[in-house]
Formats: structure tokens, sequence, C-alpha cells
């Protein structure tokens, strides 16, 4: 039977010891319903005594849990724990053209990490789209310790205002059957313009390209 408590409850259920601080929280509401497996709890203080879980959830070893926190740093947040695998499944009677799972963050950032694995994304189609409108906002950007590898069976395509790329090494432009290259202009510059400039003034290119 679910009975109120007038103590305050660490995260697993039982009654922490301890010095209280004025940030400490206190309520003689709390209501838990438990038995050898798990537990469910109103009100439920955690084991810091700085915040308080309006609802919450877990098993016995507290190692898988869900809670609703109301006040304190967490005030508002939800959090999920699970020991193991995680699964949302979801869209059995929805159409291939519709959404089946939206998560908006309102404001601030969406972080998904992997500690020690790797992130997956399959899909049939996979688009990326930003709506910032300005030079510090709409980009896309990715940054790779190592490699980046781009593999496609057809097409890569890259259509802008601006193409630049750049190599602190080697770079290697290479066609197994045919290599066309149109410009306007086509400007060819080396370092030999470094020590006598060239009568197109290519030595301001070389400095632009070498710069520290």
């Amino acid at each position: 039977m679910a009975t109120p408590s007038n103590n305050k409850l660490n995260r697993t259920g039982g009654e922490e010891s301890g010095p209280r601080t004025d940030s400490a929280k206190e309520n003689y509401h709390a209501i838990k319903l438990s038995n050898p497996d798990a537990s469910l709890t109103l009100s439920q203080i955690h084991k810091k005594a700085d915040v308080t879980a309006a609802v919450m959830l877990q098993t016995l070893d507290a190692e898988h849990s869900f809670f609703m926190d109301k006040d304190g740093t967490r005030k508002g947040c939800t959090t999920s724990c699970a020991p193991r695998r995680f699964n949302i499944e979801c869209g059995s009677s929805m159409e291939e053209a519709e959404d089946s799972l939206f998560i908006n963050a309102k404001n601030g950032n969406i972080i998904i990490k992997a500690d020690n694995g790797k992130i997956r994304m399959e899909a049939t189609d996979i688009e990326l789209v930003t709506t910032g409108d300005t030079a510090d906002r709409g980009n896309i950007k990715l940054t790779s310790s190592q490699n980046v590898i781009i593999e496609a069976d057809k097409k890569f395509l890259v259509d802008s205002k601006h193409t630049k790329m750049v190599s602190t090494g080697q770079t290697e432009i290479s066609a197994n059957t045919c290599m066309r290259i149109y410009g306007s202009i086509i400007r060819g510059v080396t370092d030999a313009c470094s020590v006598k400039d060239s009568k197109n003034n290519n030595q301001r290119t070389q400095k632009e390209n070498n710069q520290v």
C-alpha cells in the first residue's frame, strides 16, 4: 500500500542521512508504492537533496529509472536512464510521406552523443536543412579528427556561389574516363613566382595561399 513519507528520500528510496543545508528540499506529502522489483514515488527528493522529482519510477538498483523533476537546477527536466538498450518504435499505421517521429527543441541545442560507439543514420533519403539567414547562422559544419570519406554509387554534386578546397599537403584529382575543367578564366600559379612576379601578378595569389 502506498504510504506518505515525512523523511527525505534518496534516489534508491531509502532515507538519507547527513547535515541539511538551506537549499535542501523538504516535503511532507511524498508517496511511495514499491515491491521487490521496482518503486513508484511521487514527490521524491533526490540523493543530494537539491531536486524534487514529481514522479520517479525506478528498478530496485535505480540503474533503470524515469523521473520528472519539478524544482532546483533540473526544474522541468525529464530523464530516462537504462543500463541496456533504449528503443522507440512508431509509425506502423503511417504512410511513407508522413512524419512519424517529431523531436522539437523550441530553444537550445539538440545533442546526440555516443561516448564509446558509432552514430548511424539509415533511411531511403537523408536531408539536412538549415534555416538561418545571417553569416553566422544557417551553416552546416562537419569536423573530423581523422578522415572524411564520401562514397556515392552515382553522382557527387556541389553547387555554390563560392567553392574553395584547401589542403596543407597533397591534393589529387583523377578521372578514369574524361576530366572536363571549365572557367571563364583559368589561372595556374606555382611558387616559382614567389621570387619574381609574373606579368599577371600571380605573386599575390601565391601569397594569399601561403599565409601562416
